[in-house]
């Protein structure tokens, strides 16, 4: 008897109902089996040419520009995947591939290339050499035929794959690249997942480019060829595009990216290569090997460096590493260090050193108005944001050389509005006079860029013109200081310093102070370049200069020139020191105390000019004990004129007056001597100076001559140059009882100036 949980056997299906059901279970799964593996046979034979016109229809329609594909596009399957695991190894991936690539420039744009010609709007780009195998092809091919190992991952693998397709490639070539076009790439192939699409990602694990050529150009009119546009109204957004791409690794093989600026006529043509894994030149870092050839400002451009990988630029917080080294012109540079997220120009590390003919060679460069100098080189480290709104860039802790001299400081560049602005300190342990001549517009004799400050043939005083174009390009606030002066006669000045301040156009030197011959001389400078000409105020004064300090042969006989005081106030205009000093007005005023004179000292301290009058004077072999020598000039028109012209010995009064003609540079000097014990002259009647600054000539004819008496002034005369840096009043000489007693005997009324021509103001 059956249990009572039993169904009746009347409850069962027929058995020729369970094997129908089966049958058309197992035809259904068949059915798919067949559909799929159909489906698939189709795929992987099917003709991606058909779709060429709808792919080129949609890429248009993005970028409102004309997109093509000119050669095959095919699909290359993969599977199982080899380095995934589980059931992800059984699902099939796919490398697409497209050759001959070309997207054109918007409409009425073109980029012209040499060998032809630039137009109004926009520089020539550099011709691209003949396309050549890329050096990292052979490494391609071992990587592409050696085994991927588990620990190499499958972007590796991957990579190693889609460039194998490239290699040997007969269409490797792009097509030329026409003015109208913005690139041409000659194949790009990208390996793709299909599992993610499920979850809207388009994940690309490699993309290969090869022969890419991509131009970039902004016009002179401001209009770029890298904005797009799409060709309908309708705008996309965020939300229009639920997709997520993704893309792992990129790979670019004998790639060209051109830039051309018609803004700052700039044209440049780089070679981009992927590194391979595991190149030595890598690094573990490097990704990219660039080469660079263009031209800026008609200045040709080479250079070549590292960077970091490609994708590394998409990063939200990378640190990009980059080397590099490039010349322009007579410019090179050398940068190595790191970008810090260079997606959104957040900052900089690099080590920069800059080498020059002179720093004013940098303003086509870098916008930074500099001064001209001697050949310089400096290295530090290149700190800041790169955003041009907020543009802070720290240069701290160089050191280098400009000419002979040694160079270190920081300095700090800040962008904005009205202008941008430099601000540092710079110190030089031992500062060559000789390496800041340029920089006061004297020459050096060495330099093509110093042709203009050589001197005039017959003149002494520098005409250099000042570069006060470039005055209004930015603003500084710079500190120098040189804590030991030397001249290439050996003759040192003990320190210099000075705080330079630009702004709108307006350069004060304040103060400019030289500390030389145990003494000093300050002054402040004002030079205003707001009007044309150059408009320049000067004031200044000198203490305690111990003339003998100067000249170390009389030094070292422990004998005294004597000390030297003054003050000096003037204002003039003009492009240069001569033309300036041509303009000038005001007064000076020089006083030397408790000196020895003698045509000996003067002939061992090279006072040609002094020596002569000093001889004439007192005889050949008489030393004189100076008490005081006064001169006190008034300058109007660029012509400096006697007030008073003294020299007080034990012998006598010695009286210079004139004119000392600064334009010209021509003396007019007639010197009488008082004698208080004749017997110890040797010559009795008037001397006349006079002559150029070059060449001045003394003798006994009586005549009306030019100024300035005693050795100590006759001195002065032999570098009237120097009468420019003397700043007006003297407390501690004017006090002098020796001095005061010649003031008191001053004549009240000036020698007077010849007439000056009406054209000189405006020399």
């Amino acid at each position: 008897m059956p249990p009572e949980n039993t169904p009746p056997a009347a409850s069962l299906p027929p058995r020729s109902t369970r094997q129908r059901v089966l049958r058309w279970t197992l035809g259904t799964i068949g059915a798919v089996v067949a559909a799929l593996v159909l489906f698939i046979v189709v795929l992987v034979n099917w003709d991606w040419n058909r779709a060429k016109p709808w792919v080129n229809d949609k890429v248009s329609e993005a970028t409102g520009r004309t997109f093509s594909i000119d050669g095959d596009l095919s699909a290359e399957w993969h599977w199982p995947q080899p380095l995934e695991e589980g059931w992800r190894r059984w699902v099939p991936g796919v490398t697409v591939r497209a050759q001959q690539l070309s997207l054109s420039n918007p409409e009425g744009f073109e980029v012209p290339e040499a060998p032809g010609k630039g137009t109004d709007q926009l520089p020539a780009l550099p011709p691209r050499p003949e396309p050549a195998a890329p050096a990292g092809d052979a490494d391609a091919r071992t990587a592409a035929a050696a085994p991927a190992s588990a620990s190499a991952g499958s972007a590796a693998s991957d990579a190693a794959r889609a460039v194998a397709l490239e290699v040997g490639d007969t269409q490797a070539n792009a097509p030329a690249r026409p003015p109208t076009g913005m690139g041409t790439i000659a194949s790009a192939s990208a390996t793709l997942r299909l599992l993610p699409l499920l979850s809207r990602t388009l994940l690309l694990d490699t993309v290969v480019l090869t022969a890419p050529d991509i131009v970039l150009a902004r016009r002179q009119d401001g209009r770029n060829n890298w904005t797009f546009t799409r060709s309908h109204a309708r705008e996309s957004t965020a939300e229009d595009n639920p997709w997520d791409l993704r893309l792992n690794q990129l790979v670019v093989r004998g790639g060209w990216l051109g830039y051309a600026d018609g803004l700052k006529d700039l044209a440049l043509r780089a070679r981009i290569d992927t590194l391979p894994t595991g190149a030595p030149q890598a690094e573990g870092k490097y990704g990219m090997k660039i080469a660079l050839q263009g031209t800026y400002r008609k200045a040709r451009i080479t250079g070549e460096g590292l960077a970091g990988p490609v994708l590394s630029l998409r990063q939200q917080a990378a640190r990009y590493p980059l080397r590099f080294s490039a010349r322009s012109g007579s410019v090179q540079t050398r940068v190595e260090g790191v970008l810090n997220n260079p997606a959104a120009l957040s900052g900089m590390d690099l080590q920069v050193f800059v080498k020059a003919p002179s720093m004013a060679d940098l303003y086509e460069l870098t916008g930074l108005v500099l001064p001209n100098t001697p050949p310089f080189q400096v290295e530090g480290r290149l700190l800041g944001n790169l955003a041009p709104a907020k543009a802070v860039w720290e240069y701290r802790d160089f050191n280098g050389t400009v000419g002979s001299s040694d160079l270190h400081g920081s300095l700090t560049y800040t962008g904005g509005d009205p202008r941008p602005k430099l601000q540092g300190h710079m110190t030089s342990k031992q500062l060559r006079l000789a390496d800041l001549g340029p920089v006061l517009g004297a020459p050096s004799g060495v330099r093509a860029q110093e042709k203009g400050t050589s001197r005039r043939p017959g003149k002494v005083l520098p005409d250099a013109r000042f570069a006060t174009d470039r005055w209004g390009a930015m603003d500084l606030d710079l500190a120098f200081a040189g804590q030991k002066v030397v001249r290439p006669d050996s003759l040192p000045l003990d320190n210099l310093s000075v705080r330079a301040v630009l702004e709108d156009r307006q350069l004060r030197l304040t103060p400019l102070r030289f500390g030389v011959a145990h003494g000093r001389i300050d002054s402040n400078v004002l030079l205003d370049s707001r009007t044309d000409p150059l408009q320049v105020q000067l004031q200044g004064s000198v203490q305690g200069l111990q003339l003998s300090a100067l000249f170390p042969k009389v030094e070292r006989m422990q004998k005294s020139l004597g000390r030297l005081d003054g003050a000096l106030a003037l204002t003039g205009q003009g492009q240069s020191v001569a033309r300036m000093l041509s303009t000038s007005g005001g007064e000076m005023r020089l006083y030397i105390r408790d000196g020895t004179l003698s045509k000996e000292l003067l002939d061992l301290a090279a006072l040609n000019l002094g020596s002569v009058i000093v001889s004439k004077l007192f005889g050949d072999d008489k030393e004189v004990k100076l008490r005081c020598a006064v001169a006190n000039l008034d300058v109007q028109g660029g012509v400096a004129s006697t007030r008073t012209v003294k020299l007080n010995t034990e012998e006598a009064i010695v009286e210079a007056k004139g004119t000392v003609d600064l334009g010209d540079e021509l003396l007019n000097l007639r010197i009488t001597p008082d004698s208080l014990k004749w017997k110890f002259f040797s010559l009795r009647t008037p001397l006349y100076v006079r002559g150029t600054f070059a060449d001045p000539q003394v003798g006994v004819e009586p005549g009306p001559l030019l100024l300035r008496a005693g050795a100590a002034v006759a001195a002065a005369l032999t570098a009237p140059a120097a009468l420019a840096l003397l700043p007006i009043t003297v407390p501690a000489a004017e006090d002098d009882a020796h001095c005061a007693a010649l003031l008191a005997k001053a004549g009240a009324a000036p020698a007077s100036a010849p007439a000056k021509p009406a054209s000189r103001a405006q020399r």
